[in-house]
């Protein structure tokens, strides 16, 4: 069985959509459209039924919400709509507080960070999940060793619950050939990497599935655009297929 983001150049990229129980990180730079993205993938599956949480670590729920709207007007009333009916929650931010606050980062375990997810995914039946962005957990967890396992025990943690999750990072670059991954990335089911390329004028958005288990997916890098609709992802393969 596979879950389907919704959007159609991307679930093509992924012949069909990402196997149910997946755990996947979107990888990119600033500009790249990570956010945007995991929320839309939130959005078109609620709009299918299957309600999710957006856990926002860095920035206020309420500015995800405003961007998200901004980016995409033509989704405005409906976002609104699916929140309304308590399909779509964006929460969160309480880590960062404390790191603005001056707190030790050590203060806010991680368990709390998992925690107070379960607690919104149940609350409306939630199967999907983004959380975004993943990379301050790093910043909670300044051990490493304790950190990667952190993040297995999370991933497991959402296999039990019988949600996806998406987990937003940040690359190292927005430079494909510059790419550099994180050991703790190779710990999730899958990565999709998004880049950025060109002069400052001319820059491409291009992404690609560097892997996934428990299906085929694409190898090409795929240029994508974010309109006032959501993603158009122009992808080699045929989306009426998907």
């Amino acid at each position: 069985m596979t879950v389907k983001t919704g959007i159609p150049g991307l679930d093509a990229m992924l012949f069909g959509g990402i196997p149910d129980g997946n755990q996947v990180v979107i990888a990119g730079g600033p500009g790249a459209g990570k956010t945007l993205i995991s929320f839309e993938y939130l959005y078109r599956n609620a709009k299918a039924g299957n309600p999710g949480v957006y856990f926002a670590l860095e920035e206020d729920p309420e500015r995800v919400l405003m961007e998200a709207k901004a980016a995409f007007p033509e989704l405005a009333a409906d976002i609104d709509d699916l929140i309304s009916k308590k399909k779509l929650i964006i929460d969160g931010k309480a880590p960062t507080e404390k790191l603005l606050a001056g707190a030790d980062p050590s203060g806010y375990e991680f368990g709390k960070v998992v925690s107070e997810i379960e607690g919104l995914v149940k609350s409306i039946g939630a199967t999907r999940v983004v959380v975004d962005s993943a990379s301050i957990l790093n910043i909670l967890i300044s051990d490493q060793v304790a950190y990667r396992r952190s993040m297995i025990e999370f991933i497991n943690d959402m296999r039990r619950m019988g949600v996806n999750a998406l987990l937003t990072m940040e690359a190292s670059t927005p430079e494909r050939s510059k790419l550099e991954f994180k050991p703790e990335f190779f710990i999730f089911d899958g990565i999709i990497s998004m880049y950025q390329t060109g002069e400052e004028e001319k820059r491409i958005r291009a992404m690609e599935v560097i892997k996934m288990r428990g299906t085929r997916h694409s190898f090409v890098t795929t240029p994508y655009e974010i309109t006032p609709g959501g993603f158009k992802v122009f992808s080699a393969e045929d989306t009426t297929l998907y």
